[in-house]
């Protein structure tokens, strides 16, 4: 597990972000701060088409700001070039999207292994550290199996592993369990809980799932282009660390 760092591993500072349009420019934020410390595990919500998306995807260096500074695992992820942000989200970032996105000709460690054969491994170590993480997972018996082989909740407990393998810093997840039935869900949550805390990861999650949000550390809600911090009652004193951004 990770030492525990004082800086924050996200600041976010007055992003802005206008998509020009056929019919005018569209701005899904404007002003918009956020900070997340090193062990957080924070949960965004909000009404679709509000931008939650391309916040990680900004934040993951997948899309640019229009303006504002975004510090990401202490890189200015806005300065990057196209070869410079690939280099970052393979080192310091683990994605995982609503829908798998594996491999299907290639088996559950294949799909792994994937992120350390881009970065150089040998198919060796990588496939023996793909494994190691399928195990985390709890599919190691799974490891062979094809992508169409495997139930909606195992091909994304093996996206899980592929987003991990790099062993990133930042864990980035965007709606990872929209499409699995409550009970798959809450376990495939479960799995992702259990390994934010024994790996010491850094975690933003976007989700519509308010029950699984009020388990989070934190809960922000993206709205007018703005994060604003919410509460839940139930969760009063169980994170003594957490504080609220009132961004």
């Amino acid at each position: 597990m990770r030492a525990q760092e004082s800086s924050p591993i996200i600041q976010v500072r007055n992003l802005e972000k206008t998509y020009r349009t056929a019919r005018g420019a569209l701005t899904l934020f404007q002003g918009l701060d956020l900070t997340i410390a090193t062990g957080e595990l924070v949960a965004i919500v909000g009404q679709s088409g509000a931008g939650k998306s391309t916040l990680l995807h900004i934040l993951g260096a997948l899309d640019a700001p229009t303006a504002g500074t975004v510090h990401c695992a202490s890189i200015n992820v806005a300065t990057l070039n196209a070869r410079e942000a690939a280099v970052f989200r393979n080192r310091e970032i683990g994605y995982v999207w609503q829908f798998h996105y594996l491999l299907p000709e290639f088996s559950a460690v294949e799909n792994v292994a994937m992120p350390l054969l881009a970065r150089g491994n040998s198919r060796r170590e990588a496939l023996d550290t793909a494994s190691n993480w399928l195990r985390e997972v709890d599919l190691e018996g799974r490891s062979e199996h094809r992508p169409g082989e495997l139930s909606g909740g195992e091909q994304q407990r093996v996206a899980l592993a592929r987003a991990l393998v790099g062993n990133p810093r930042l864990l980035l997840a965007d709606e990872p369990t929209g499409d699995l039935d409550e009970t798959t869900a809450g376990r495939v949550f479960d799995l992702l809980e259990r390994l934010h805390l024994t790996h010491g990861l850094t975690s933003l999650l976007v989700t519509h799932n308010l029950d699984l949000a009020a388990r989070c550390t934190r809960t922000l809600r993206l709205e007018g282009g703005r994060l604003h911090a919410m509460d839940f009652p139930s969760k009063a004193g169980l994170h003594p660390g957490a504080r609220a951004d009132r961004s």
